[in-house]
């Protein structure tokens, strides 16, 4: 299981862009199998690598059906094989060490 942090950014379309992270949103919410933690800078996804990288290239399709002519995007990957771990785990690891 994957844990995925992705930020998806129409350039040129103003200051304000949560239409667009709606647009993109909307996406995960056809995809009750992932999980999803929305942030202000980020959207968090923990699931299937290949499912993941498949909802952020729809997403980003949705963000150009938005009105967006140009799109960047930044994903952080955590692809960890040695055992299972879940964004919860992770923010308790750290949690318990402050």
């Amino acid at each position: 299981m994957a844990i995925v942090a992705v930020s998806i950014t129409p350039l040129g379309v103003g200051t304000s862009v949560s239409s667009f992270v709606a647009a993109a949103e909307r996406v995960l919410l056809q995809k009750p199998h992932l999980k999803r933690q929305l942030s202000p800078m980020f959207t968090v996804l923990e699931g299937d690598l290949d499912e993941i990288m498949e909802a952020i290239r729809e997403m980003q399709e949705a963000v150009f059906a938005a009105g967006a002519q140009r799109v960047s995007t930044v994903i952080k990957i955590d692809d960890r094989r040695d055992k299972e771990v879940t964004m919860e785990g992770k923010i308790k690891a750290v949690e318990e060490k402050l």
